[in-house]
C-alpha cells in the first residue's frame, strides 16, 4: 500500500471513530451498545408521550422488576428472586434508574439494609402492568411449558399471594414436593399472617404436603384450570390432616392474571 493509500485509510478510520488501542483498532460502538454496556438507558430523543414512557420502562427486565415492586417486592432479595436469569448487577443498574426517573424510592429501614418502595408515579403503572398482561392473555395466550416454570419463583409468587385472613393461626408448614425431570421439594412457613419459603429443611414438622408438577401447579396458579379440578384428575395430590387441605387452596388468591385467562378461555370454548 502507498502512503495515499494510507493516508485515505487512516482518515476513512478517524471519520467512522475507528480509535487506536495498543496493538489493536477498536471498532466504533454504537450509542445503544455502549448504553446497554454501561447500563445506563438512552432517550429516544422524540417528543412523544410513548417514547418518554418507554424510556423508562421498556428496557428489558424492566417491566417485570416493576411487577415485582408492584406485587409487593420490596427487598432486593425479595426481587431477585422473582426474577430467575437477571443479574444482580444488571438489577441494581435497573433499579437505579427507575430510582432516578422517579419510579422508586430507596428507603433505609430500622433493621438495616434498604427496600425500594415505589413512588405514586410507581404505583400509577400497577395499571399499566396489569393492561400489558391482560392483553398478552387475550391475543397471546398459551399452555405453560415446563421450560417455562421454575418450581422456587413459582412457590416464591404463591407465597406474595396469600389471602392473610384466611391463613391458619399456628404455624404451619407446607412442603411443595414437586416431581418431574427435575424433583425438588420446597417448603413455604407461614406464622403470624406471614409467609416464608424455604428451599432448605426449615426444622420444623411438615403439616401438609402437596405432590406435583410445576407445570401442573402452575396451571392452577394462573387459572388455567381450577384446584378441584386438579385434585379430581390427580395432577395435585395433597396430603394431610382433613381440615388443613380443605382450607389450602382459600390461603392462595392465585395469579392477578387468573380471571383474564378464564374470560379468555370461556370465550374461546
Amino acid at each position: 500500500m502507498d502512503a495515499s493509500s494510507l493516508r485515505r485509510s487512516a482518515a476513512t478510520l478517524q471519520n467512522e471513530n475507528w480509535t487506536w488501542s495498543g496493538h489493536f483498532l477498536d471498532r466504533p460502538v454504537s450509542a445503544e451498545a455502549s448504553a446497554a454496556h454501561t447500563g445506563r438507558v438512552k432517550d429516544y430523543v422524540q417528543y412523544c408521550p410513548v417514547a418518554l414512557a418507554s424510556s423508562v420502562i421498556a428496557e428489558r427486565w424492566t417491566p417485570l422488576i416493576i411487577r415485582e415492586l408492584v406485587i409487593g417486592g420490596r427487598r432486593f432479595n425479595e426481587i431477585d428472586r422473582g426474577l430467575p436469569g437477571i443479574s444482580r448487577t444488571l438489577l441494581k443498574q435497573r433499579l437505579d434508574y427507575l430510582e432516578r426517573k422517579g419510579v422508586v424510592d430507596r428507603v433505609e429501614v430500622a433493621q438495616g439494609g434498604h427496600e425500594y418502595h415505589l413512588t405514586a408515579a410507581g404505583r400509577d403503572l400497577e395499571g399499566v402492568i396489569m393492561a400489558v398482561g391482560e392483553w398478552a392473555v387475550r391475543w397471546m395466550f398459551s399452555e405453560p411449558e415446563p421450560r417455562e416454570v421454575d418450581p422456587v419463583t413459582l412457590t416464591w409468587w404463591m407465597s406474595r399471594r396469600v389471602v392473610t385472613d384466611a391463613l391458619p393461626p399456628d404455624r404451619t408448614v407446607l412442603e411443595f414436593d414437586y416431581r418431574g425431570s427435575d424433583e425438588t421439594r420446597i417448603w413455604l412457613v407461614i406464622e403470624r399472617g406471614e409467609t416464608s419459603v424455604c428451599t432448605d429443611p426449615p426444622g420444623f414438622e411438615v403439616d401438609l404436603v402437596l405432590t406435583t408438577e410445576p407445570v401442573d401447579l402452575m396451571r392452577v396458579f394462573s387459572g388455567i384450570t381450577t384446584y378441584p379440578e386438579a385434585l379430581s384428575n390427580g395432577t395435585i395430590a395433597v396430603a394431610g390432616p382433613r381440615r388443613l387441605t380443605r382450607a389450602l387452596p382459600h390461603w392462595f388468591a392465585w395469579s392477578p392474571f387468573a380471571p383474564a385467562v378464564r374470560e379468555r378461555l370461556s370465550a374461546g370454548a
